[in-house]
C-alpha cells in the first residue's frame, strides 16, 4: 500500500428488514396534523398533497426496486480522519477518462446524480464522445446517506475538503475536477482552495458565502438576486437558523416520524426547483423518496443537520480566494442566482459562466441533460496537467 492508498471496503446498499418493517408501521400510525388555512404552500407542505405521497409510501413503493437500482453503481466504504466515508466510484472505460468528485448537498444525497453517473462514464453509450468521459467518484457527506456520523464537533466544510482530497489521492487520482450544488459548492470551493496543487479546476451552481458588490444601479439580474435574498431571508430559512442553532433538538422529532422527515425535505424541493408550484411536476415519487429514504434508512436527520451547526456563525471558517479555474452554472429558480462580478474577489480565474433557461437547486436531478452539457463544456475547456 502507497502512502497516499486508502483501505476500500465494497459496499452495497441492503437495508434490514426490520427497518423496512418499522417505517411501514410508523407510517400507519401518522397522526396528522389539520389542514393549513391557506390556498397554497405558504404556511409549509399542504395536507392534501402530503397525504397522497405518505400513502404511495406506505403501500406502492418498492425500496427493494429502487435499492436493486441504486446498487447497479460501483460503491465503497472507507476511513478517513475516524469517519466511514460511503461513495460510488464508476470507473469509464475509456482510457482519456479524467477523474470528476461530485459533492452533494442538504437536503440531498448521492440519488441526485443517479441520472447523470453513467452519462459522465461513458457517454458514447448516451450517444456522445469519448473525450468527455469521466472516472466518476460520488460520495456522500459525512452523517448523511451511508457515511458515518461524526462523533465529535469540527466537521464543517474545511475538513470535509480535506477528507475529499485525502479520498481522491487514495484513489490514485493525482489530479481531478470537482464539481457540486448547495454544501457541495461550499465543499467544492474549499477544495479550490485548499488542495489546487491537485484540483486541476472547480464547477459549481452555487456562490455561497459571495455578499453583493453593487456598484451603481443595479442590473436586472442583480436585482432578481436580490429579490431571492431577502425573500430566502423573510421567508425560506427557518430551517437553516433551526439546523444552525438547535439541531438535535430537531431531530428528535424527525428521527421518530417518517412523514416529519418527509415534509421537512420535500417543502424544499418545492421551494428551490423549477417545477411551477408542485415537485410531482418535476420528479417523481419514487425519485423523491429515494433521497428521503436515505435519510430515514440511516436515520441521519439529526447528523446531516449539524453541517449548518458547524458552518456557520463563530465556527464558520472564511475561505480564501479559489485559485483554480473555476466554471458556474446558474439556474433561474435557484436559491440565490449566482452574480459574476460579485464573485470576483473570491473566485478570480472564472472562466466559464453559463446562464439556463430553466431549472433550480438541485440540477443534476432536475435538469440532467443540461447539467451534464455545462459540465463537459467546463471541464473540456480546462487542461487536466
Amino acid at each position: 500500500m502507497t502512502d497516499h492508498a486508502l483501505a476500500l471496503r465494497p459496499f452495497r446498499i441492503d437495508v434490514a428488514d426490520a427497518v423496512l418493517a418499522d417505517l411501514k408501521q410508523r407510517l400507519a400510525a401518522t397522526r396528522w396534523p389539520d389542514a393549513q388555512v391557506v390556498g397554497d404552500w405558504s404556511q409549509g407542505v399542504p395536507l392534501a398533497w402530503l397525504q397522497p405521497l405518505m400513502a404511495y409510501w406506505a403501500q406502492g413503493y418498492d425500496w427493494r426496486a429502487r435499492e436493486k437500482r441504486l446498487n447497479r453503481f460501483d460503491q465503497f466504504m472507507t476511513s478517513i480522519d475516524g469517519v466511514d466515508i460511503h461513495f460510488i466510484h464508476q470507473r469509464s472505460p475509456h482510457p482519456q477518462a479524467r477523474p470528476l468528485l461530485i459533492t452533494h448537498g442538504w437536503p440531498g444525497s448521492v440519488v441526485e446524480f443517479d441520472k447523470v453517473i453513467e452519462p459522465l462514464v461513458d457517454p458514447v453509450r448516451f450517444g456522445g464522445r469519448a473525450e468527455d468521459a469521466f472516472h466518476v467518484v460520488c460520495p456522500s457527506l459525512p452523517g448523511f446517506g451511508f457515511s458515518g456520523k461524526p462523533r465529535e464537533a469540527g466537521w464543517g466544510v474545511p475538513r470535509i475538503a480535506a477528507a475529499w482530497a485525502r479520498l481522491m489521492a487514495g484513489l490514485g487520482y493525482p489530479r481531478y475536477f470537482a464539481q457540486g450544488g448547495d454544501w457541495g459548492s461550499a465543499v467544492t470551493r474549499a477544495i479550490g482552495v485548499g488542495d489546487a496543487d491537485h484540483c486541476a479546476g472547480i464547477h459549481i451552481t452555487l456562490a455561497m458565502g459571495v455578499q453583493p458588490a453593487i456598484q451603481g444601479e443595479p442590473s436586472a439580474e442583480e436585482r432578481h438576486a436580490l429579490e431571492r435574498m431577502q425573500y430566502y431571508k423573510d421567508w425560506d430559512s427557518g430551517y437553516s437558523t433551526q439546523q444552525a442553532t438547535r439541531p438535535q433538538t430537531l431531530g428528535y422529532a424527525l428521527a421518530d416520524s417518517p412523514v416529519g422527515q418527509a415534509a421537512w425535505i420535500l417543502e424544499k424541493f418545492w421551494a428551490w426547483t423549477d417545477c411551477n408550484g408542485d415537485p410531482l411536476s418535476l420528479l417523481d415519487r419514487d425519485e423523491l423518496l429515494d433521497n428521503v429514504m436515505l435519510y430515514w434508512v440511516t436515520n441521519s436527520a439529526t447528523s446531516s443537520a449539524r453541517i449548518y451547526w458547524e458552518s456557520f456563525g463563530r465556527r464558520g471558517a472564511r475561505m480564501g480566494p479559489v485559485t483554480v479555474p473555476v466554471g458556474v452554472a446558474v439556474y433561474p429558480k435557484e436559491i440565490v442566482p449566482p452574480i459574476r462580478q460579485w464573485m470576483a474577489s473570491g473566485f478570480p480565474d472564472i472562466r466559464h459562466f453559463t446562464k439556463m433557461d430553466k431549472g433550480g437547486h438541485f440540477a443534476a436531478f432536475e435538469q440532467p441533460d443540461l447539467y451534464l452539457r455545462d459540465v463537459r463544456a467546463c471541464f473540456a475547456g480546462f487542461p487536466l496537467d
